[in-house]
């Protein structure tokens, strides 16, 4: 294969190493992405295209490494723009869930958690103490796919709230969206 993609003008040489580069570093980026969310076989899969198409551009990079060493910086480039594309690409597909945790004043954490639960998200909430006064945490796990709007709606409510989300793996139990 790399001695037929050589016989091509340099210049399209050049766009087949820069595309399918980027194409294959998304492809991992993607991979690790379903396997830290716990989908092994999905990634497995992906994996074993990512090599077949990694040891043909890399082929056609070392072919010509000392007569065209332009192809290392297309190579290069390209893996740096596959690693952007596979992280917007995954941040668009929004795999997986969130943990979001809010602390609000006491006033504000029921009605909250009633909206809340009214886009069928599963809220816990727990009172809690502050420097000031009496406040309310609510845990939710969320789709991240659904995290703007969560956290819109908590605004929505108080503008001074504290949020955290942490990335979670899946889990067990639970209402809605939660592995069983």
């Amino acid at each position: 294969m790399a001695e037929w993609l050589n016989t091509l003008p340099v210049l399209l040489v050049y766009f087949f190493i820069f595309f399918v580069k980027i194409f294959e570093v998304s492809l991992a980026v993607l991979r690790i992405v379903l396997i830290t969310k716990g989908h092994r076989l999905i990634g497995a899969v992906i994996g074993f295209f990512e090599v077949v198409i990694w040891v043909i551009v890399v082929a056609v990079v070392l072919t010509n490494i000392a007569e065209d060493p332009i192809q290392i910086v297309v190579y290069a480039l390209a893996f740096a723009v596959g690693n952007f594309t596979g992280s917007w690409l995954e941040s668009k597909l929004a795999l997986g869930n969130v943990k979001i945790e809010a602390i609000v004043k006491k006033i504000h954490g029921k009605k909250l958690a009633d909206e809340l639960r009214s886009m069928n998200l599963a809220v816990t909430v727990m009172d809690a103490y502050g420097k000031d006064d009496r406040k309310e945490v609510l845990y939710m796990h969320v789709p991240r796919r659904k995290i703007n709007d969560t956290i819109e709606l908590i605004k929505s409510f108080q503008k001074d709230v504290v949020i955290t989300i942490n990335d979670i793996r899946p889990i067990y139990g639970g209402h809605g969206i939660l592995r069983k």
